[in-house]
């Protein structure tokens, strides 16, 4: 397996795939596996790699049903390397780690797309089953969670460009607020 990040063919290629097999219920672009991947890297325990594979797809009876077996291997591939690559970027060069957003281009505009992200980000939390939190990093998780609820979408709808502008801003901190926790959460349950 190769190291480092995903190339943009490879990125393309894994949004492409994740499309192509997708569901409802699924994973629907390399945005929002990027956001899953992060929370379920920052997760306190452990999360096997079938675990997080079939939440992609939404659950064990939907995983795909591959063209060929080369195909898969190639998924599984480039994914665990993406994961990687997040991995050490959160571990080891923290200024170096940026959530992987999309992009849209409205009249010469160009927009940062968040939601994706975000969600991707809230279902490797439901996955990962982190339920408490200390009363300091509520925010951080807040600040994913405003963009990754359903529940929130009115309350972004009334915010100014400035307010949305910074509050998309306050998610890589949040991300990276939230893996410096976990992580230290269990080293000390490793410790004791």
């Amino acid at each position: 397996m190769n190291h480092g990040p995903l190339n943009e063919e490879e990125l393309e290629w894994l949004d492409d795939t994740l499309t192509k097999y997708g569901s409802d219920d699924s994973v629907l672009d390399v945005s929002e596996l990027d956001g899953m991947l992060t929370a379920i890297l920052s997760a306190p325990k452990m999360i096997t790699l079938a675990d997080w594979q079939a939440a992609v797809w939404g659950g064990e009876k939907q995983l795909p049903h591959w063209e060929s077996a080369q195909e898969q291997q190639r998924f599984n591939e480039l994914a665990s390397q993406h994961m990687n690559d997040i991995a050490e970027r959160l571990c080891h060069a923290p200024d170096q780690f940026e959530p992987l957003f999309g992009y849209r281009e409205v009249d010469g505009n160009d927009y940062t797309i968040v939601e994706e992200w975000c969600f991707g980000y809230m279902r490797g939390v439901a996955l990962s089953g982190i339920t408490a939190l200390p009363e300091t990093l509520q925010g951080a998780l807040e600040a994913i969670a405003l963009h990754g609820e359903e529940a929130n979408i009115a309350k972004l709808e009334q915010m100014t460009e400035e307010e949305y502008e910074t509050s998309q801003a306050a998610i890589g901190p949040a991300a990276l607020e939230l893996h410096r926790y976990w992580q230290a959460q269990s080293a000390t349950e490793t410790v004791h």
